[in-house]
């Protein structure tokens, strides 16, 4: 059987193959040449790591031709029987170990690529966020613009309103004028309503003079009639009363005076004085009359004008009144469009300070989200460099590993090898038991590291795999009860940067033994 030589500054990486030929199928116990190497004898006062000589079957292809006594043989027996199965507890925790920190350096890489990822999506944002803010100018600018479009939409506006309020005051000095002069038609109207009322009363006075003349003269003529009817009867009297005088007169001619002429005269005068009384009233009648048309011509012409001017202040006033109403509804027309122009103008202004003030925000937003994002990224950075940095140290340890495996083979004393017998039983539930005979030490110091305690040598390894553990853990293929074949398997996945340092830290390994074995 042949083995390689564990030990601390060897990579974890290595394969380290345990062959095992046996030459009986039945199971029984058989010889075995072994080989081993070397490079320092077991102290406690050695800066490197060292493990229990159970960790290796190790044994030298040089065989010893000094004999092996039976006690020592039966010790190394004992004592490879108790540390082979503390060895098998040891390498199961170490293996559990490995398995964990290879999960974390697993956990480790994929949140290396994670926060990779979220570096560059950092980084875009943060060249968005630079484009954004590289053109504050154009949007002070625009801005700008903006303000001086709305400073001249104002300024217009104002002009607007002020010729507005010019038209108002105009309107209002019309309104006033007009309002005067409807005042005044006013009174005009009231005046001449009062003469329409002097001019119907005059003419109601002149109709009741009239009928009163009317009734004056009726009576008159009633009266001439009358008169006239009693002249005729007087008449009448007179001519019976001279006919009858006249027969009185032919009988008695001698005896009364002539009376015709009297009566004739007295005829005479009556009838001239009925004449002119007649004459007289149809006269005043006349002249009455002419007076009373005249009269009432005046007064149906002044009515009729009133009445036309009356029509004509009533149209004027109507016209004026209408205009009066175009003028308020103008007037408020304008007063409406000019509060709507400054609520329409003050929702602008306030809408512009609101966009204003939400741009500002936004703009100190965007400012508190950049330097979020700066702050985030410079930690994912310092992140990323301890985690290049953890990476780094875990892919140079091997070669650091390396470097202090060959300062320990310089300073080291040279190897010796021993020849031993190895001893395989083979017990009845399967299990392999491994059985070695420790070699002889060619000084008193190494046969001192060789016959300590088993506790000793455990709780210094122990102690040891907490400060650098291999990662590798033994693998262990049984071929079959017959133990034709053992194999011990020290395997793990490692990145395709480490695969040539480990080679090359393999090959210097076997030429480190090539060369021990030659110097022993």
């Amino acid at each position: 059987m042949s083995s390689r030589s564990f030990d601390p500054f060897y990579p974890s990486t290595y394969k380290r193959r345990v062959v095992g030929l046996n030459s009986r199928h039945d199971g029984g116990i058989g010889s075995r040449s072994t080989y081993s190497s070397y490079s320092a004898p077991f102290s406690f006062a050695s800066s490197r790591r060292s493990y229990p000589m159970h960790s290796r079957v190790i044994s030298s292809s040089v065989l010893l031709s000094a004999p092996v006594t039976a006690a020592a043989t039966d010790l190394r027996l004992d004592q490879a029987a108790q540390v082979s199965s503390e060895f098998k507890v040891l390498r199961t925790q170490e293996k559990a170990e490995l398995q964990d920190l290879n999960d974390r350096f697993v956990s480790f890489i994929d949140r290396v690529h994670d926060l990779e990822q979220q570096n560059k999506l950092l980084e875009t944002e943060l060249m968005l966020l630079r484009q954004r803010q590289t053109q504050p100018s154009n949007l002070k600018a625009l801005y700008e613009q903006e303000i001086h479009q709305l400073h001249a939409v104002l300024d217009g506006a104002r002009s607007e309103k002020q010729a507005a309020q010019d038209h108002k005051n105009q309107l209002e000095h019309v309104f006033k004028n007009m309002q005067k002069q409807y005042e005044d038609e006013v009174l005009a109207r009231e005046e001449a309503e009062m003469h329409l009322m002097d001019a119907r009363k005059g003419a109601d006075e002149a109709a009741l003079g009239q009928a009163e003349f009317e009734k004056k003269v009726e009576n008159l003529l009633d009266e001439l009639d009358f008169l006239k009817r009693v002249c005729e009867s007087e008449l009448a009297e007179l001519q019976a009363q001279i006919h009858y005088t006249a027969e009185v007169t032919v009988e008695m001619e001698v005896a009364k005076p002539d009376l015709s002429a009297s009566l004739r005269d007295i005829r005479l005068q009556y009838e001239k004085l009925a004449q002119n009384n007649l004459q007289s009233a149809e006269e005043w009648f006349t002249n009455k009359m002419k007076v009373m048309t005249v009269g009432s011509a005046r007064d149906t012409e002044s009515a009729r004008s009133a009445k036309d001017e009356a029509g004509e202040y009533r149209r004027l006033l109507r016209a004026r009144s209408l205009e009066i109403e175009a003028c308020r509804e103008m007037n408020q027309a304008l007063e409406n469009q000019i509060q709507e122009v400054e609520e329409k103008q003050s929702a602008e202004v306030q809408a512009l300070q609101d966009t204003i003030s939400q741009l500002e925000d936004d703009l100190r937003v965007n400012k508190a989200d950049m330097a979020r994002y700066l702050k985030d990224y410079q930690e994912l950075l310092n992140v990323k460099m301890a985690l290049d940095i953890e990476i780094a140290a875990y892919r140079h340890k091997p070669l650091k590993l390396l470097e202090g495996e060959e300062s320990r083979l310089n300073v080291s004393a040279p190897a010796h090898s021993v020849y031993s017998q190895t001893m395989y039983c083979s017990p009845s539930y399967g299990q392999l038991q491994l059985c070695s005979a420790s070699p002889l030490l060619m000084s008193s110091s190494r046969w001192y590291s060789s016959t300590l305690s088993t506790e000793e040598k455990i709780s210094s390894s122990q102690a040891q795999q907490a400060e650098a553990s291999p990662p590798n853990e033994p693998e262990v293929d049984d071929r079959g009860e017959d133990g034709e074949e053992v194999v011990i398997k020290m395997e793990e996945e490692k990145d395709e940067e480490d695969g040539e340092g480990e080679e090359v830290g393999d090959e210097e390994q076997e030429e480190e033994e090539e060369k021990s074995k030659e110097t022993v």
